[in-house]
């Protein structure tokens, strides 16, 4: 049985300034640059070259899971598969397990951790030091500089992803095409200002789209959207778009993709009247995936005080829920 702790009433009055939520997203450029920093006190938690890993977490923790594991696969550094924690194969075998937790509390992956202990290496990320994954895990990197008051992830989910984006460039082992941790930053610094389009602030419905390791941002960038605002969003794999997603595209109804768009795809979206969202045109000029993902952070939290809610305590949620036997699960 889960005992959920739903927001209590205040919850859903708008802060009097800023939400924390917003002032979180728009810390991500610094929060980015400071996970490439400290990158050498965190190695002994990171996969090593070689290794098959498997990276696990719940929520948005798994959705980040699964783009690190496409990078890192992709980049060559080795095989490596994402699992919700809840889902892990028992029966597959791994060198290293990677867990991916803000709170350091999650039922499921403290659960698994404690399972595997002593038959093979494990390592987490978490925000919070002084929580029971220290214990659970061999080696953890605490990354409590990206710890967020917010109910939502926002700032510790990206964090996180970046220090394994500069694990890999360090390691030369960044995909074809996947930009620094710097070049991701500058771009964020962009994406934190830039005005979003009328198109995507009055649209009523949201599909998003990636390939590749932006699959797992796609995924993420549509829980943000239904956690703080309560928003009708989907996300898929872009070219699984067009085999039965694209029905519910029309006039004030939007695809957003993350990364490359497939060939024909635009052309497909504004045939049935839809609005499609991709960074196009110079190689320079486009957002990183991850900066773009701030764009739909922002766009959540817009949406959510258009309504008259608190991003910062949307309806039904809370930081963690609490289950029977005493630990908590992610938001």
């Amino acid at each position: 049985m889960i005992e959920h702790l739903l927001s209590v009433k205040e919850s859903h009055v708008p802060p009097t300034g800023p939400s924390r939520t917003a002032a979180e997203i728009a810390s991500q450029p610094a929060s980015w640059r400071k996970a490439a920093e400290t990158l050498p006190q965190h190695r002994a938690a990171l996969p090593v070259r070689g290794e098959r890993v498997a990276v696990v977490g719940c929520g948005t923790s798994w959705f980040i899971a699964q783009a690190c594991a496409q990078l890192r696969e992709t980049g060559g550094h080795g095989e490596t598969d994402a699992f919700a924690a809840s889902e892990f194969p028992p029966a597959r075998s791994y060198d290293r397990i990677l867990a991916i937790t803000r709170s350091g509390t999650t039922t499921e992956v403290l659960d698994l951790l404690r399972r595997v202990q002593g038959t093979v290496a494990t390592g987490a990320l978490t925000a919070d030091p002084t929580t029971p994954v220290m214990a659970a895990a061999d080696a953890v990197a605490v990354l409590d500089f990206a710890d967020e008051e917010s109910v939502v992830q926002t700032r510790f989910a990206t964090t996180a992803l970046a220090l394994l984006r500069a694990h890999l460039e360090a390691e030369d082992a960044l995909p074809a095409g996947v930009r620094t941790v710097e070049r991701a930053a500058k771009d964020a610094e962009r994406a934190v200002d830039e005005p979003l389009a009328a198109e995507i602030t009055g649209a009523e419905q949201y599909t998003f789209l990636g390939t590749g390791w932006t699959y797992g941002l796609a995924l993420e960038a549509g829980l943000k959207m239904r956690e703080a605002a309560g928003a009708w969003t989907e996300a898929y794999p872009a070219m699984e778009y067009r085999h039965g997603p694209i029905s519910i595209t029309a006039p004030g109804r939007v695809a957003w993709a993350f990364g490359p768009v497939p060939t024909g795809l635009a052309a497909d979206v504004a045939r049935v009247g839809g609005t499609l969202v991709a960074e196009s045109g110079a190689a320079d000029a486009e957002l990183d995936p991850m900066a773009d993902l701030i764009r739909a952070q922002r766009l959540a939290v817009l949406l959510a005080e258009a309504q008259g809610q608190n991003p910062d305590r949307p309806r039904n949620l809370t930081r963690s829920v609490v289950l029977d036997h005493g630990a908590s699960e992610e938001s």
